[in-house]
């Protein structure tokens, strides 16, 4: 089984973010999840739930502010093993079906 998910945590401030967000990101390291961080969140995936679980809420304590907002979307598929790569190959390959379709 594999769990994928979209973690996005934030402070509530109106300065710069990075710092806090890069404070969330690398406490990820200290579970068996692997991430990849980009202009709106962090995807991340784990073997299970528990492990994902965990990790977000490391992720969450890590910012050190006043308010904290955190957004969470899993998904748990439970029937197969899939990871984030074929989810985004298999968009890729109708993009390109798509693009062959307009010549």
């Amino acid at each position: 089984m594999s769990v994928v998910a979209l973690l996005s945590v934030a402070p509530v401030v109106e300065d710069s973010m990075a710092a806090e967000v890069a404070n969330a990101v690398a406490a990820l390291d200290e579970f068996d999840v692997s991430y990849e961080t980009n202009p709106m969140g962090t995807v991340i995936e784990a073997d299970d739930i528990d492990t994902l679980l965990a990790a977000v809420g490391a992720a969450h304590k890590a910012v050190d502010a006043d308010r904290v907002s955190t957004f969470l979307k899993i998904d748990d598929k439970r029937t197969r093993d899939q990871r984030a790569s074929e989810k985004v190959a298999a968009v890729e390959r109708e993009l390109g079906r798509e693009a062959r379709r307009e010549r």
